[in-house]
């Protein structure tokens, strides 16, 4: 379906990235526990609300819990 192909257009960076956020973690969190600067976790979130087409962290857990 549609949401499955604009998930398979994350990279596997993103899609850590998404099922973190999803998981409730901060960016800060994220960027700990994949070792990047807060900066780059909103460069990857900003990619993966486009191409999700969602426009906040909410929006993106609802949608990568129906990719479970």
């Amino acid at each position: 379906d549609d949401l499955s192909q604009m998930a398979a257009a994350l990279t596997a960076r993103e899609a850590e990235v998404a099922r973190l956020v999803a998981g409730g973690q901060s960016n800060a969190g994220i960027a700990q526990a994949l070792s990047l600067s807060e900066a780059t976790v909103k460069a990857h979130l900003t990619k993966i609300y486009v191409k999700l087409g969602v426009r906040t962290r909410t929006q993106l857990a609802v949608v990568m819990g129906g990719l479970r």
